[in-house]
């Protein structure tokens, strides 16, 4: 049994309510739920977290180094503007997948540069909440293939 983390930046507590049009109309208790299921189904634990503080997310990628197997993020807005979050996850050597619930390349061009993607190894955008899904279903099958 592993641990993977799923970590969730500013104003995500607030899917479902905020910008339904663009963000849907599921909670981020749904995409907890949803992840949880396929990590027990996979007999690994999840670490699931939002904070809207930068150095909240900063200190769970460094709590996440050396017990995490991998990390799925969405920064939300901290996406285009958080070196210290791109910093952070240099320090992390597990895997890292980046997701944003729209697809920001669509959206204001100021949506359309990441920090975090450099650090990525892989991006899922535009695919609602279905990408966090996807994405740790990718860390868990990484993870298999090299346990």
């Amino acid at each position: 049994m592993s641990l993977f983390t799923i970590l969730n930046g500013p104003n995500l507590n607030l899917l479902g309510q905020r910008q339904p049009e663009i963000y849907g109309y599921e909670t981020l208790a749904d995409v907890e739920a949803d992840c949880r299921a396929i990590a027990e189904a996979a007999g690994h634990e999840l670490f699931f977290a939002q904070s809207n503080r930068e150095y909240e997310l900063i200190d769970w990628i460094h709590e996440a180094r050396g017990k995490s197997a991998g990390i799925v993020i969405n920064p939300g807005a901290f996406t285009h503007t958080s070196v210290a979050i791109l910093d952070a996850l240099n320090a992390f050597e597990a895997p890292v997948i980046e997701v944003h619930i729209s697809n920001i390349h669509k959206r204001e061009v100021f949506r359309h540069h990441s920090y975090v993607s450099t650090r990525a190894e892989g991006v899922i955008a535009g695919l609602g909440i279905e990408g966090y899904g996807v994405a740790l279903r990718h860390l868990i099958n990484l993870f298999s293939r090299s346990s």
